[in-house]
């Protein structure tokens, strides 16, 4: 029998020597586990560790490699200290636990709470164990996000990882110094601009210096921060010059809460409005001072000028990209005549090869992409003949989220039962039979109002795409139709994006790509 031992350590109960090494407790489950396996006489396949993750982390890298492995039968057992230190989420217990493990042959085993699924007649603990841990993870981010929120208030840094310029002090916990090493560059970005260089030309500078940029600073450092990598990873951007030029921390006030996750469930962020930021003064030791903070403010206000000489914004601001490279294309202007090219090629050598495209040819390329949609389709009668299809899709909708918010009460209802329950199990006012047999029902109750919120949420988005390609389609080909000159509206109700590329060989004409909205 090969037997795969997983190992994990949370950044709450980690205990250290040094940054390189295991922590402790991974080495004593490690011990513990080996172990145990020597003593049944199995061979050990590999250890998977993962130190510094939480159980609700589904990226965990040793994690994700164990199940690839599993999925082909390189082992039989996985052998983990308890069910938690495998996964906190009862949703990740029953797909791999009870269901992908055993089609696939593999026997679970956690030590220390006796959870074995070769023991059929254990397989109820094993769910209730998953539902206390799913418990435990709900109450402990509710009171690490209370914990941290009185931090932010109170001016207190709790990033990962201190703002370029700074870094964390050693000796008070919450707090940032200066790092002189970056704040000197910070300072020159703030001169440079005041001296009337643009952001692009501040970050060619100091690409050609080798000044490495914050993400490239932090990783010399040591710091364990994650980047996208690519011959971008190191060189300076427009985009890392304004954000510099506009955050408000560099004057020493601590600027926190500007977004958040999703759920404690999901690693997405959602950005927070700017008006319910926490910002608490004098924090911190300014980098810059008021007065250079100021002036660079003004500047920046007065630099953001309309497209040419006319009042309006350019028709392809933010709709252009470089095929390349994906950054979107900037807007200059040659012998009187408006181009868009791509900005990251004077970033750095190499940094990309550069596409550019003039305005007009752009502008007669939808135009002539739209004349031909108009021809492939007979639109109008199209358009009449929807109509009703419409008005019967929109009320399917409505019917579909007054279903969606039954099941949602009703599934609530049965998270709570189990809850009480497991309360009446605790003051053994039920006894352990009855607890299993009513929190069974209630489970079976819970998977099937899942079931048919994801069904609603499915036919929500099929209604979505039908009205898309109906309801939307009428408006935006009426809109067409009157179109004699292109403007930004036009542009962003029917426009994703472009992608711009190079010359097709032998001719004049560009790789030009669009992408529609409908």
């Amino acid at each position: 029998m090969k037997v795969a031992i997983y190992c994990r350590l949370s950044e709450e109960d980690k205990n250290k020597r040094l940054e390189t090494d295991d922590s402790e407790s991974i080495q004593n489950q490690k011990s513990m586990l080996v172990e145990y396996a020597f003593k049944n006489g199995w061979e050990i396949y590999d250890i998977y560790s993962d130190d510094d993750y939480k159980g609700s982390d589904r990226n965990r890298p040793a994690f994700n490699k164990l199940l690839e492995d599993a999925e082909k039968r390189k082992f039989n057992i996985v052998l983990c200290k308890s069910q938690s230190r495998f996964t906190r989420e009862m949703e990740l217990v029953e797909k791999y636990i009870h269901g992908n493990f055993l089609l696939w042959g593999i026997r679970f085993i956690g030590l220390a709470d006796n959870a074995d699924t070769e023991n059929i007649g254990n397989k109820k603990q094993r769910q209730i164990n998953g539902l206390v841990n799913e418990w435990y993870l709900e109450d402990l981010s509710n009171n690490i996000r209370s914990v941290f929120h009185n931090k932010k208030t109170h001016g207190q840094h709790i990033g990962s990882f201190a703002l370029y310029g700074y870094k964390k002090d050693p000796d008070k916990k919450g707090h940032i110094i200066v790092d002189e090493e970056a704040a000197k560059i910070v300072r020159e970005i703030f001169d440079l601009f005041i001296q009337g260089y643009g952001k692009t030309a501040i970050a060619r500078m100091l690409n050609d210096k080798g000044i490495p940029n914050p993400t490239e600073h932090k990783r010399q450092q040591g710091l364990r921060f994650r980047i996208n990598g690519g011959n971008m990873g190191s060189l300076w951007k427009y985009a890392t010059i304004a954000s510099t030029l506009t955050n408000e921390m560099y004057t020493g006030s601590m600027i926190q809460n500007r977004q958040k996750n999703l759920s404690y469930k999901s690693p997405k962020k959602v950005q927070i409005p700017k008006n319910e930021w926490i910002k608490v003064p004098n924090t911190h030791e300014p980098i810059i001072d008021m007065a250079v903070w100021n002036k660079a403010q003004e500047m920046i206000r007065k630099r953001a000028k309309p497209f040419g000489d006319t009042k309006k914004i350019g028709i392809f601001a933010r709709k252009v990209k470089c095929i390349h490279c994906g950054y979107y294309m900037r807007s200059h202007k040659i012998h009187g005549d408006y181009y868009l090219q791509c900005a990251t090629r004077f970033f750095g050598k190499g940094s990309c090869k550069g596409s550019h495209v003039a305005m007009k040819t752009l502008e007669n390329t939808v135009l002539q992409e739209l004349t031909d949609m108009m021809t492939e389709y007979n639109v109008k009668d199209e358009v009449s003949q929807n109509i009703s299809y419409e008005n019967k899709q929109k009320k399917h909708i409505e019917q579909i989220n007054k279903n969606i918010i039954a099941y949602r009460q009703k599934l609530n209802e049965a998270v709570k039962a189990v809850k009480n329950l497991y309360i009446d199990k605790t003051k053994e006012i039920i006894t352990e039979i009855e607890f299993i047999e009513f929190s069974r029902e209630f489970h079976q109750e819970q998977e099937r109002y899942n079931k048919l919120i994801k069904t609603c949420e499915q036919e929500l988005k099929d209604c979505e795409k039908r009205i898309k390609s109906s309801v939307d389609k009428k408006q935006v080909f009426e809109d067409i139709y009157k179109i004699e000159k292109l403007e930004r509206i036009h542009i962003d109700s029917l426009i994703d994006y472009i992608s711009v590329g190079d010359r097709y060989p032998g001719t004049k004409q560009r790789e030009i790509a669009i992408n529609w909205n409908f």
